[in-house]
């Protein structure tokens, strides 16, 4: 594969000594394929600011990967976002993944000063200028809020016209989706690179209930063969190899500018794919 396709890893800051230290462990992993970047995710309403924060200072520092640190908007005000952005900033960090966010479990109305992602990246552009490279989040089936696909086409549009760099695609299992909503863009006069999210199949029953809660369509074939091989994880393992590897492999031929894989905090099932698909370290 080309050396112009672009790599890149995500985790999430972890409650635990011992699940930091297995964080580590595996960025130290993944960064012998030098990767273009790590992101670290922020939880719902900012509940993991100071994890997100140390382990995106720890990934960049001594890991030595450019780490993209997530930052959403909601429950956060203008004060508590201009505070991480310049602590990001005097540290070096280059590049922001700017969502909307979501509210923590119970809370019913968005409290921060800020409402949409689009709204957060002029803000991130008023305050830095151009430090940042900015991600924003893309989907492909739409997001699971939003009313139809067009409105969300036009939502993404927002964010690319509030100074977006670059987008990554919430993860799906129908390369038809990406290339269609692409396409879509691409009409709307959009032409920054929208990378596919990619998340690997380890095991069943997680994948199926996160594919609810987040709005990403688990096709039937795969669910029932996934059904049918029961607890026998390695056979799931090595159907999900498979099945990702083979989307790749046509996400990439079709013109997608690289891969964002959703790694959940393991090295291995990204780094199969990456190796079968002979992609450059």
């Amino acid at each position: 594969m080309s050396n112009q396709h672009r790599v890149s890893f995500e985790f999430f800051p972890t409650k635990t000594d011992a699940g930091h230290a297995k964080l580590l462990t595996t960025a130290s992993k993944l960064a012998t394929y030098n990767p273009e970047f790590f992101s670290c995710t922020y939880g719902a309403g900012g509940s993991t600011r100071d994890r997100t924060l140390n382990t995106v200072l720890q990934l960049d520092g001594e890991i030595k990967v450019p780490t993209a640190p997530h930052l959403s908007c909601v429950g956060d005000s203008k004060e508590d976002l201009r505070e991480l952005l310049h602590l990001y900033k005097d540290a070096g960090i280059k590049r922001i993944v700017a969502l909307r966010g979501d509210l923590p479990s119970g809370m019913g109305m968005a409290n921060g000063e800020l409402r949409y992602a689009n709204e957060l990246v002029e803000f991130i552009r008023a305050e830095t200028g151009d430090h940042f490279y900015i991600e924003v989040a893309a989907y492909p089936e739409m997001h699971p809020q939003a009313r139809d696909f067009e409105v969300d086409l036009q939502n993404f549009a927002r964010k690319v016209q509030a100074g977006s760099d670059s987008a990554i695609t919430q993860y799906f299992f129908n390369p038809d989706c990406y290339f269609y909503f692409v396409e879509r863009t691409r009409k709307l006069g959009i032409d920054i690179p929208i990378v596919p999210g990619i998340m690997p199949i380890t095991n069943y029953s997680k994948l199926a209930r996160f594919s609810d809660s987040c709005g990403a369509e688990l096709p039937r074939w795969i669910r029932k063969q996934l059904e049918a091989y029961g607890d026998d994880i390695a056979s799931i393992q090595a159907f999900g190899e498979e099945v990702i590897t083979n989307m790749c492999e046509r996400l990439l031929e079709g013109g997608a500018p690289g891969l964002h894989f959703y790694t959940l905090n393991q090295a291995e099932p990204s780094l199969a794919v990456w190796d079968n698909l002979q992609l450059n370290r």
